[in-house]
């Protein structure tokens, strides 16, 4: 990628709020970069040049906060204070100070980048509208939009499973594809990679970190947010990267600052070296349970010791794609020597990698672990002997459940004994040897408790690794000469996250083996990982309801939540890839492998894993002779010209899209609609019916459309009046882009607890007026029609959980004006101010009970008329038709906020001060 010129206006140059832009306080220290050999790379903001002593202590993730502040201080979105806060993190960081944070960069995956590009769309009509040049519409930063959630395994077993099953997502998703298509060619400083390229954080790695960038001649540290937790991969090429929800990604795309608590940083010390035979999935899976142990949320971890000059950028970048496992914001890997190598193997110009050098050797953000190694302050220490590691794997239904290979069978055995839990299926004694006979295609066989059904070799987390991959193909050859087969009803799949992998397989010679064991390429994206292994055998899922079969699935993936991998295998184990081989060779996890032969060879010899297993230098070998520097170029060259059936998809060529009424994927959102050149100023509240009455920890899940879209639902009704067929009613993530179903969607959650229900659990709620009880949908978009503002009341923790864009645009779309709670999660709180809805806190110690509010009452909300006469924080009065009235704190925490609710959302806000700024 640093071959490609990556252009895009600095966000600090867009004026705020009709403000004049501010001239940046620290230009002082604003430097030229020397190339080595004469002349100059550009400017930078250094931090030696401050002469702060406490900049020298700073975990290096910090820095990159730091410099981001001062680059883009504006002493309004940014302020001196706010960089003074990170400069001071050893004093600042545990007292849960927030910071603004504006990243270098916006990764979006399909799912996510569907209602991104609809609202950009959007803003394009609203801006041409009002009279406007549309076409200035565009992302403020690099936006990359990577297309990988949509391979599902329909075909396995195959020489032509790629093939077709690529055709079969393209039939099923020709509408989203052509729509991003569209939004490819549309929009500046947006790069779409197309379906078949690979997933999302591999392509992150190989290609699209920039590590350092040049932005019109101005130098900084690459940093991302993605729409997807397993961002933080690219923590480990020493790029900052955590993922974040829909809403905080537009804001960051269109130039505005993020609001985050200023971390804590574990430091992470490794030392020695790993064993031979142990990979790198067995060393994430260990660092992932000693994390969770210590307790990381919220905080980064910084990794450090002469251990890291062991770990491959390949095994870096496995341990940094499981932070979200490990429950940390990052899993962060500073740049060094390693780093540097494997940029210039992905491709990268010898002339890009001397930037990146220089720059981060002038910023004192590179490590050299051949000088002396100054001391660093951490929030906390942990530290790990790389010797220590053995082989292992983690369920049976969460990655940080760690169970070491030698004692598996007996924590098997345990958790068939165990009540049902993390660690249980409570099957009785007299049932645990249970045999399901079946029979598969014309052949008797046996089903048994633990006896795997699905083996897959995917994700991210490990197909970016070549060691682990090569290794499983080094499992594959040597079981093949030994006459080792894998059963034919296990569904046997491999997932490469990038054409390299398949590349460097071919050029080995191995992968030929993998395929005679069933490990043919499926596709290039996220497959079983995250659900989408496809049907099994109808014969195998007949033998497992049938007798209550607690099946399993082993795959190398980050994630194995029971009903995640698939809805018949209760047991799932995360395993790296030349394990995932073995168990399937072995067709049980109910195994010793020291004691016990994975199967039976040619000569009628028993064969053990140890025979099968490839030494660390074998491994080793193989890999420095198949993974060249070519392969990565000519893969990401082949990206830039797509697939036939990509480019075969028709689109139209206008800047401004052409909305199908009839689309039920794709649909105009009403965010603009009557939308003037002045901002409507700050609404109150006026005589409002509470809409829904809720108690504490409402989730996003309990808010936002998600899962599949239930036969009964108001969603439902609206896709079979338009002739939608149940059967291809699809999810509500891949509907994502029509604001109609998600708004029919939001609080349709079969759990809701809705206190004017008065104990009924469901998506239902009671319209006061007539004391009708109807499904939430109906009974908001009654209020709207008789003109009536709706509020919500809430106890504490409301909006905690992920992050969802549709958490705080499905209320807004349902006419909620206010939600009034004991506390809100601090993302969502923010999502919600981004959408016009305004958060409101009961004093301390008080909430709806204390005030003996039912939710049958009226709210009012009277606030200034003019933005100017609100303060961040200030207490506001409600009062109600009942005679009751208490004071709550309006939850506006910055002038930012205040500036987005003055403009009625984020996205009025950016139209009109883009009209004001550019015409």
């Amino acid at each position: 990628m640093g071959e490609q010129p990556i252009t895009g206006i600095l966000p600090s140059s867009i004026p705020y709020g009709g403000r004049p832009p501010t001239e940046n306080p620290f230009k002082s220290i604003l430097k030229t970069l020397q190339r080595p050999d004469g002349g100059e790379f550009g400017k930078y903001y250094s931090l030696p040049a401050l002469n702060d002593p406490r900049i020298d202590k700073l975990p290096y993730s910090i820095k990159i906060l730091l410099e981001s502040a001062i680059r883009n201080c504006d002493e309004f979105q940014v302020k001196s204070k706010d960089v003074e806060k990170i400069i001071d993190w050893e004093t600042t960081s545990p007292k849960q100070v927030e910071i603004p944070f504006k990243p270098a960069r916006v990764l979006l995956q399909d799912f996510t980048g569907v209602p991104a590009v609809v609202d950009l769309a959007c803003m394009r009509d609203a801006m041409n509208k009002l009279g406007g040049d549309s076409n200035k519409i565009n992302p403020l930063v690099p936006v990359d939009l990577v297309i990988d959630h949509s391979v599902q395994v329909d075909v396995a077993r195959s020489e032509n499973a790629v093939q077709a099953n690529m055709e079969f997502e393209f039939r099923r998703n020709k509408e989203r594809f052509a729509f991003l298509k569209w939004g490819s060619n549309a929009f500046h400083n947006m790069l779409v990679v197309p379906p078949g390229s690979g997933i999302v954080h591999q392509v992150n790695l190989e290609y699209l970190g920039r590590v350092v960038f040049n932005t019109n001649g101005m130098l900084y540290p690459d940093s991302v947010v993605g729409t997807d937790s397993h961002t933080t991969m690219i923590d480990g090429l020493g790029v900052a990267g955590w993922g974040v929800g829909g809403i905080e990604a537009e804001a960051a795309m269109l130039g505005q600052p993020m609001s985050m608590v200023l971390p804590g940083v574990v430091g992470f010390k490794l030392s020695g070296k790993l064993r031979d035979g142990v990979t790198a999935t067995d060393l994430v899976l260990t660092v992932t349970q000693m994390l969770r142990k210590h307790g990381v949320v919220g905080m980064f971890v910084e990794f450090y010791g002469e251990g890291m000059s062991e770990l491959s950028l390949a095994d870096r970048a496995t341990i940094a794609n499981m932070s979200p496992e490990y429950g940390a914001t990052m899993g962060f890997f500073p740049v060094d020597h390693v780093t540097l190598q494997y940029l210039k193997l992905t491709g990268r110009s010898d002339d890009t990698v001397s930037m990146i050098e220089s720059y981060l050797r002038a910023n004192k953000m590179f490590v050299d672990y051949s000088e002396p190694q100054s001391e660093r302050v951490y929030s906390s220490y942990l530290e790990l002997n790389l010797e220590e590691v053995v082989p292992c794997v983690s369920g049976p239904k969460r990655p940080h459940d760690r169970v070491p290979l030698n004692e598996m069978k007996a924590d098997w055995h345990a958790c068939l004994d165990n009540r049902v839990g993390f660690k249980g299926f409570a099957i009785p004694k007299e049932y645990q040897s249970k045999v399901a006979e079946f029979n598969f295609h014309g052949t008797p066989a046996q089903l048994r408790h633990g006896d795997v059904v699905i083996a897959a070799i995917t994700s991210c987390t490990n197909t970016s690794n070549p060691s682990v991959m090569l290794g499983a193909a080094l499992v594959a050859k040597k079981a093949c000469e030994l006459g080792l087969e894998v059963k034919p009803w296990i569904k046997t799949s491999l997932a490469p996250g990038s054409g390299v992998v398949t590349k460097y397989l071919q050029n080995s010679g191995l992968q030929k083996y993998l395929n005679h064991l069933g490990f043919h390429i499926v596709g290039y994206g996220c497959t079983t990982c995250i659900g989408n292994s496809g049907d099994i055998d109808d014969a195998v899922a007949a033998a497992i309801t049938e007798n209550d079969i607690v099946a399993a699935a082993v795959l190398s993936g980050n994630r194995n939540f029971e009903g995640r991998v698939h809805p018949l295998t209760r047991a799932n184990y995360l395993a790296s890839p030349p394990l995932v081989v073995a168990y399937a060779l072995a067709g049980s996890v109910n195994i010793d492998f020291e004691t016990e032969p994975v199967g039976v060879g040619k000569d009628g010899k028993k064969i053990f894993l140890r025979d099968i297993w490839p030494s660390s230098e074998e491994v080793a070998h193989v890999v420095q002779k198949s993974v060249l520097p070519d392969m990565f170029k000519a893969t990401y060259e082949a990206i830039t010209k797509g697939n036939p059936m990509w480019n075969q998809l028709s689109v139209p060529s206008g800047t401004l899209y052409a909305w199908d009424p009839k689309s039920t994927y794709i649909h105009e959102p009403p965010y603009f609609k009557d939308m003037t050149m002045s901002p409507p100023g700050p609404h109150g509240v006026k005589g409002a019916y509470c809409l829904l009455n809720f108690g504490d920890s409402i989730t996003t899940d309990h808010i936002s459309p998600a899962g599949s879209i239930h036969k009964d639902s108001p969603a439902a009704k609206y896709l079979m009046e338009r002739g939608v067929d149940r059967r291809d009613f699809n999810s509500y993530g891949s509907r994502r882009g029509n604001d109609e179903i998600m708004a029919r969607g939001t609080f349709a959650n079969i759990r809701l607890v809705n206190k004017l229900l008065n104990g009924e659990v469901g998506p239902k709620t009671i319209h006061i007026p007539t004391g009708e009880k109807l499904s939430v949908f109906d009974a908001a978009m009654r209020y709207k029609n008789e003109g009536h503002d709706t509020v919500i009341l809430a106890g504490a923790e409301y909006g905690s959980g992920s992050s969802r864009d549709w958490a705080a645009k499905g209320p807004m779309l349902l006419g909620v004006k206010a939600v009034i709670a004991k506390s809100f999660e601090r993302i969502h709180r923010s999502n919600l101010v981004g959408m016009g809805i305004i958060p409101l806190c009961f004093k301390p110690g008080e909430d709806a009970e204390t005030h003996g509010l039912t939710g049958h009452e009226r709210y009012t909300i009277d606030l200034p008329s003019s933005v100017s006469e609100i303060r961040p924080g200030q207490d506001v009065r409600v009062v109600t038709d009942s005679g009751k009235s208490f004071t709550c704190v309006i939850r506006f925490d910055t002038e930012v906020e205040l500036a987005y609710f003055d403009h009625g959302g984020i996205l009025q806000y950016v139209i009109r001060n883009l009209i004001n700024v550019r015409q």
